[in-house]
């Protein structure tokens, strides 16, 4: 499939009141057509893996286009220049979060980048860092404990961020780490305890709303479970 296959299916599936609907949701509506998540998936499992498609459908600038392009890019071909790129052009959180999670964690550069993205003042190349601890406290399995320890200093750092959409991905991050295991649990439960006693209105509702899960019983239980199981 091609580039300009895919864009016309796009163009033709687009939905002008869908796009008013995501706007609510603060997607920006800019090149926006309004296709369904699923319809982009269906489109993008067509297609199949295709580096170079991904790049052309990235270029396109349209918002449903890159969100495929994750989807069908080939994780072992990604350049860091690439992901430096795209990051740079970002301009909407749910491409951030599709990007993170299709692709940019299946790269060898995935913890390098979720390090240094955090400390990069850009609201979308911040949230992007974030968002990777998240997601790669939930699929890199091989992962040692010690990493995402250290992340929880980077996340304390992050939490007084009083941007939106990093904030919410500042407690995503601490929510997902605190959830691997009991040991990151305890840890991460301490960085919140911290977090609620700082000046900071974005690091109190991190901190109430990760304890808020981290403690509950349904997280406890799943994670002695897990643990007996070892």
């Amino acid at each position: 499939m091609t580039s300009e296959q895919v864009l016309a299916r796009l163009k033709k599936l687009a939905n002008p009141k869908n796009v008013e609907g995501m706007a609510r949701y603060g997607i920006n509506p800019k090149n926006t057509l309004g296709v369904s998540v699923p319809t982009l998936r269906s489109i993008a499992k067509e297609a199949g893996r295709d580096h170079g498609l991904a790049a052309e459908l990235w270029k396109s600038g349209y918002h449903e286009a890159r969100i495929i392009a994750p989807l069908v890019d080939e994780p072992a071909r990604v350049t860091e220049k690439q992901m430096e790129r795209w990051v740079r052009d970002i301009d909407s959180w749910d491409i951030c979060d599709q990007c993170c999670n299709n692709l940019f964690r299946k790269t060898e550069f995935a913890h390098a980048k979720a390090q240094e993205w955090t400390s990069r003042d850009e609201e979308f190349v911040r949230r992007a860092g974030f968002v990777m601890m998240a997601v790669l406290a939930v699929h890199d399995k091989a992962a040692p404990d010690s990493r995402f320890a250290r992340y929880l200093t980077v996340i304390r750092r992050g939490a007084t961020d009083e941007r939106s959409l990093v904030k919410k991905a500042v407690n995503w991050a601490l929510r997902q780490i605190g959830k691997r295991n009991l040991t990151l649990n305890r840890k991460a439960i301490e960085a919140a305890e911290k977090m609620a006693t700082l000046d900071s209105k974005a690091a109190r509702w991190i901190a109430a709303d990760a304890l808020r899960e981290l403690r509950s019983e349904k997280v406890q239980e799943r994670l002695r479970s897990r643990a007996a199981k070892r």
